[in-house]
């Protein structure tokens, strides 16, 4: 690890919110930074997401171990879980180990050094957004859970007043009355609601990655479209070809989300790492929710969006790269209809993604062990969208060796031997 300050090289591989809020926190600090990736900014996971910078979640999602939820699972009768069968034999050891960390006293560690970095999800993001020039993009008034049964809400207040106890984390309670008057638009009387009052969200993710590129331009990085695959060692350094011919720098950053795993494998790294895919699709021509609302007995989210209100399933459990399977999405258009009018699709197809998932449910953030000047920034599972500026920050803080944001040692590449 570098102990100056003398500002660098850097090659950051990946321009969803991770890599593209690294690459301003190098160029903020005076380093010369390429960002890289074969798309635009903003167009892979980072654009299909719910749009929430989640100040709520300070606990990862852990497996589910009751029994009810996972024969749910196992017949595929929600909106919120599918898988490949053929797919099971492959991610059979990271969801082995992923099972293995979701009990509770392992999780409740884990939940830990989750929350810190969550604590800085808000500050850390409105200083980009302002830089950028993005606040028309992002609204404060947080957003709601709604509950069907009265079980469910039972169950989750207890867990708000937990974190509220515990973290700090506001929310309002909503009985059934008081949630009609909050969503008149809803369709059908609720059990009730939960408003999470410190979550914000955002109308545009994929463009809010685009203001933040555009933001890295102004401070004098690069971004240009090329190959994360190509990458070689060059010299002391790193090299990576792009439209515009070879790039060196001294230093690279993988931030490639969910496709980190394919580049690193070659290098001799092997991590429980998964992928939990994602459809959305948009809906107009009805009456949506005003605040972006998570069902949480159905498993899906309903959100306003600048294309309309856009429905997001749970996860899908598959090979990376395998044929779409979108099943849940008319589960999920049915659910939701249940609770808002929302007839017409805007999408010919809908639209697919894959989260980042380590098995450990904490990202991946450091140096890489055995080769210098390469550098790890992935794995954050649900929640790129909303820690991508922390954690930007602190793989920043790493690289020039300076005192880092928060404890790097629960995200260090070493945890896994």
């Amino acid at each position: 690890m570098s102990t100056s300050r003398t500002p660098t090289t850097v090659l950051v591989l990946g321009a969803g919110m991770v890599g593209t809020c690294t690459a301003i926190h190098l160029a903020l600090r005076g380093h010369t930074v390429t960002l890289v990736d074969r798309r635009e900014p903003g167009r892979e996971t980072s654009y299909g997401n719910a749009g929430i910078i989640q100040r709520e979640a300070v606990e990862p999602y852990p497996f589910p171990r009751d029994l009810a939820t996972l024969l749910r699972v196992a017949f595929k009768r929600g909106a919120d879980v599918n898988y490949h069968l053929r797919a099971l034999p492959a991610l059979a050891g990271p969801l082995a180990r992923y099972w293995w960390n979701s009990s509770p006293a392992r999780h409740a560690r884990i939940a830990q050094a989750y929350a810190r970095l969550i604590v800085h999800c808000l500050t850390e993001h409105e200083a980009l957004i302002q830089q950028a020039g993005a606040d028309d993009l992002v609204r404060r008034d947080g957003y709601r859970f709604v509950f069907r049964e009265a079980s469910t809400m039972r169950e989750a207040v207890a867990d708000a007043r937990r974190f509220a106890e515990s973290h700090g984390v506001r929310h309002a309670v909503l009985d059934s009355d008081a949630l009609a008057a909050a969503e008149p638009a809803l369709r059908r009387r609720l059990a009730g609601g939960i408003h999470w009052l410190d979550p914000w969200s955002v109308s545009d993710p994929g463009e809010l990655v685009a203001r933040y590129a555009a933001l890295l331009q102004r401070l004098g990085g690069r971004v240009v479209q090329g190959d994360a695959a190509s990458l070689r060692t060059a010299g002391a350094g790193w090299a990576v070809g792009t439209g515009t011919g070879k790039v060196e720098a001294e230093h690279a950053v993988v931030a490639l989300g969910p496709w980190s795993d394919a580049l690193l494998r070659p290098l001799g790294y092997r991590y429980p790492l998964f992928v939990k895919r994602g459809y959305h699709r948009h809906y107009t021509g009805g009456a949506g929710p005003r605040l972006t609302v998570l069902d949480a007995d159905g498993g899906l989210v309903i959100a306003p969006m600048q294309r309309g209100v856009r429905i997001t399933t749970g996860a899908e459990f598959a090979r990376l790269g395998a044929p779409p399977t979108p099943v849940q999405v008319p589960r999920a258009h049915a659910l939701a209809s249940e609770l808002f009018d929302l007839p017409r699709p805007v999408e010919p197809e809908p639209w697919l993604g894959a989260r980042p998932c380590t098995a450990d449910m904490l990202p991946v953030i450091g140096a890489a062990p055995r080769h210098r000047g390469l550098w790890f920034n992935f794995g954050h599972a649900h929640q790129g969208f909303t820690l991508g500026p922390v954690s930007g920050r602190l793989l920043a803080d790493l690289i020039e060796g300076a005192a880092p944001v928060v404890d790097p040692a629960p995200y260090a590449p070493q945890r896994f031997g």
